[in-house]
């Protein structure tokens, strides 16, 4: 499995190496020992979700602000843009975001460690989105930064108008946003 840095150098790209004939394909899709050796540090997941969305279905931002996770996220249907937004007041890349094409075509995986927000649209006309999380879901303790919020302006890959969930249309801007230091 190859790796890429992201301009948020937490945030890393996994591409695995694919192994393909007229049958199908074969790929190692996780292995411990590699994922911590490219991240630099242990890390435990507790808990892996599955969800499926249809076109222009925006999920997030989402965060935890107390039981923070690190997700790794994939596509195994269809494809999304995927986005993380450190929310971490005493990093050097507090506010910035970095996004990136997932599908089930291109099989990359993102890495968005705890302390970021979270969330994607969907591009396709449907999609099937996998994560793996390294705390419990915790619904007290999670948020939600609003999708536009001006502050962040992040660049959604999408003209129309996002299919949000009530919860997600009462997402906060960043600035009224609990963070973390």
């Amino acid at each position: 499995m190859s790796f890429t840095r992201t301009d948020i150098p937490e945030v890393v790209i996994f591409e695995p190496k694919v192994f393909g004939d007229a049958r199908g394909f074969f790929f190692e899709s996780f292995n411990q020992r590699n994922f911590e050796e490219v991240i630099g540090y242990p890390v435990n997941f507790v808990q892996d979700n599955h969800s499926a969305s249809t076109r222009n279905v925006l999920r997030g931002l989402h965060y935890q602000i107390k039981q923070p996770q690190g997700k790794l996220v994939r596509v195994i249907r269809g494809e999304v843009f995927d986005v993380a937004v450190d929310i971490r007041k005493s990093s050097p890349t507090y506010k910035k975001w970095v996004g990136v094409h997932l599908s089930a075509e291109n099989k990359k995986q993102l890495w968005v460690p705890a302390g970021f927000a979270h969330g994607f649209v969907v591009l396709s006309e449907a999609a099937e989105f996998l994560y793996k999380t390294t705390d419990y879901y915790a619904p007290a303790h999670e948020r939600c930064i609003v999708w536009n919020d001006d502050e962040l302006a992040v660049e959604w890959p999408t003209s129309c108008e996002p299919v949000l969930s009530a919860k997600d249309a009462q997402g906060k801007v960043l600035g009224d946003a609990e963070v973390f230091d």
